[in-house]
């Protein structure tokens, strides 16, 4: 059992029955009154955001998940299939818990499957990845000055935002947990 001091994003909690993972937290000790916690949850299931208050004190109880390391290896539109690197069997993890994600997914990457009670529910990716420019449009030569971006779209198939200097062949280092451009890289 965690107690609410404990609180942290990240944290992986049962509520109802159901499994949900702590996206923000918020410790609040009032000038009269007991102190609290307000917490944002999100449900690994549906994808359901509420808040909620803990009082000091009381206990939440740990979801118990299981992390398996995996390599993606396709999709068919519906389902993304990973195997299991510990026995070699295949995941089917829906394309509605990928999320955003897919979009960054590139063959035999290494994923770390998040499984409660043997249902997968979502995939954690690298933090980065590097992927190659397929297409964006010519910079302008000496428009840097700005900070201006463009749109480029990227080998897994994802459009990043980029600077202007980006051209079409470039490598480039992109942060999975939030879709941005974070330097070239050399490949």
């Amino acid at each position: 059992m965690y107690e609410t001091s404990e609180i942290r994003k990240g944290l992986k909690i049962k509520v109802d029955g159901d499994p949900w993972i702590v996206v923000d937290f918020e410790f609040v000790k009032p000038g009269k009154g007991t102190a609290f916690t307000r917490v944002r949850i999100k449900n690994l299931k549906t994808g359901r955001a509420l808040d909620r208050t803990y009082k000091t004190g009381e206990r939440l109880e740990p979801a118990n998940f299981e992390e398996r390391p995996c390599q993606y290896l396709y999709s068919d539109g519906e389902h993304a299939y990973f195997m299991d690197r510990q026995n070699y069997e295949q995941i089917a993890v829906g394309s509605a818990a990928l999320g955003e994600q897919a979009r960054f997914l590139t063959e035999n990457m290494d994923v770390s499957v998040l499984i409660y009670e043997g249902e997968p529910l979502s995939v954690e990716l690298p933090t980065f990845i590097v992927a190659q420019v397929t297409y964006s449009e010519p910079g302008k030569k000496g428009d840097t000055a700005t900070g201006a971006t463009k749109m480029a779209t990227v080998s897994t198939g994802a459009q990043v935002q980029v600077p202007l200097f980006v051209n079409e062949g470039d490598w480039l280092k992109i942060d999975t947990r939030n879709g941005s451009y974070v330097e070239r890289a050399k490949k």
